[in-house]
Formats: structure tokens, sequence, C-alpha cells
């Protein structure tokens, strides 16, 4: 499936953007924020590809009319979410490269996935976290109408083995249905 804003293509990842992903993923200003390791090579990044990021329900953020990768956004629902949420709720993450910050892309990527997720798959509740000092994610958040809910202290982040502060936020259909009543 694919989704399209004013600007946006989302569409799944495919192998042939391993380079793409590689060229953005390997910052060290993207991934150990969002909780992974940069990536060490194409290798690496093909392999992501093929064990993350073909996930039903995750997309390569691409700029129209380009179909190159600049960044992730995903959605995932239930059970296996971090959270560990019901099959009515899903969570939302994503990332962006760097030349692409400040230019409100990925919260226009995110908004088209909580339509997507609200509207399509009739999901109840959106959740969203943010590690401390991630002031980017947490605007995001902010700009697509997430509220905080909890903070979960003292975290042992698995993908990247250290402790983490985790402030989690949420987005009720009935909430997102008031800040849209075009839908």
């Amino acid at each position: 499936m694919e989704l399209e804003t004013q600007r946006l293509l989302l569409r799944p990842w495919a192998e042939s953007d391993a380079q793409r992903l590689y060229e953005y993923a390997r910052d060290p200003r993207v991934g150990p924020v969002a909780g992974w390791h940069a990536h060490t090579s194409v290798e690496n990044s093909l392999s992501i590809i093929r064990q993350v990021l073909s996930v039903p329900e995750t997309y390569a953020v691409c700029l129209k009319p380009s179909r190159d990768p600049i960044g992730c956004v995903g959605l995932t629902i239930g059970k296996a979410s971090n959270l560990k949420l019901s099959e009515q709720e899903g969570e939302i993450g994503y990332w962006l490269g760097v030349p692409f910050w400040g230019q409100g892309l990925i919260p226009e990527a995110c908004q088209a996935v909580i339509t997507h997720a609200f509207v399509d798959l009739q999901l109840e509740t959106l959740w969203c976290g943010y590690f401390d000092g991630n002031i980017k994610s947490k605007r995001v958040q902010e700009k697509c109408g997430f509220s905080y809910h909890h903070t979960i202290p003292n975290l042992l982040w698995q993908l990247t083995g250290d402790i983490r502060t985790e402030h989690v936020t949420c987005l009720p259909k009935e909430v997102w249905l008031q800040l849209h009543p075009e839908l």
C-alpha cells in the first residue's frame, strides 16, 4: 500500500533502497536518539530492510516525484508494539535524514499514517514515544495532536543495550476527530 500527501509518497521499502537508507541511517544524529545504532554499511542497511523495515505498515518516506527514501514512518499494531497494546491500538515511530530536518516533512508523513490508522484500519488509540533529550521527536508528536500520557524511567532499551527514559504520548481517535472535523 502507498499513501500520499502534498509533498510525500509513503511506500513499502525495497531491497534496492539499501544504498539510500545507508546514506541517511549512518549519521549518528539519526538512529541513536531514536533508539537504534547508526548503520555501518550498505549490507547492514539491506539486512535492516529485510528484517525490520519490510513488515506491514512500515513506509519509506519519499519526496515527490522521486521514489527515493529520505526517512521512515511506521505503525505497529497491538502486541507487536513495545508498549504491549490492544489490537485496537497502534504505535507510530519515525525518523528522517538530517538534510531534510526542519521542513515539516515528518509531521506531514505522520498525519497520513494517523489518518490511515483511524479511517482505514479503524484503530481507536495511537501512541508514540520519545527518549529524554529528543526534542525534535517531542515536537512532531505535539504538532500531530499527541498529548503526554506517562514516563517510563530506567528502561533497558534492547536495541542499544542502554538505560533510557521514555516519554509516552497518546492520541485517541475522538480527539483526532475534533482536530479534523472535515473528516
